[in-house]
């Protein structure tokens, strides 16, 4: 009985209710503006920490760096080179590695910038100073 209920269940209906070749249904189009954003107003929308890559980066790459260490313990603790949770280790060890060293080129880059400005700066102020006095 149960196998009679599948096999009604399974066929097709008689009548199709498919659309025929000829019609075709009416397509509706809509145009999406998406407005540009310059820095200043991606400065003022995101308060500015956009520019503090380093500041992230840093306490995820420890946390990343210590899971790292410790994955990678308890691989090598239970002699199992060459598996699955000594690879996970060692890309987590990586993946450590390479947050910290990418903060601190994003920090070394910022104070460089940071130098560059106070010295257009000053140099401006003496510009100014100078123009004044002659």
């Amino acid at each position: 009985m149960p196998e009679e209920l599948n096999k009604d269940a399974m066929k097709t209906p008689a009548t199709s209710e498919k659309p025929k070749a000829d019609e075709r249904p009416a397509v509706s189009m809509t145009t999406v503006n998406i407005p540009l954003v310059n820095e200043v107003q991606l400065t003022a929308a995101t308060g500015g920490t956009e520019l503090s890559c380093y500041r992230c980066t840093v306490p995820f790459g420890v946390v990343v760096l210590i899971a790292g260490i410790v994955v990678t313990a308890v691989a090598y603790s239970f002699n199992s080179h060459g598996s699955t949770i000594s690879y996970f280790g060692l890309v987590l060890l990586s993946a450590g590695l390479v947050l910290l060293a990418s903060s601190a080129v994003c920090w070394k880059v910022r104070l460089e910038r940071k130098k560059e400005r106070r010295r257009e700066s000053q140099t401006a102020l003496v510009i100014n100073q100078r123009s004044i006095f002659t």
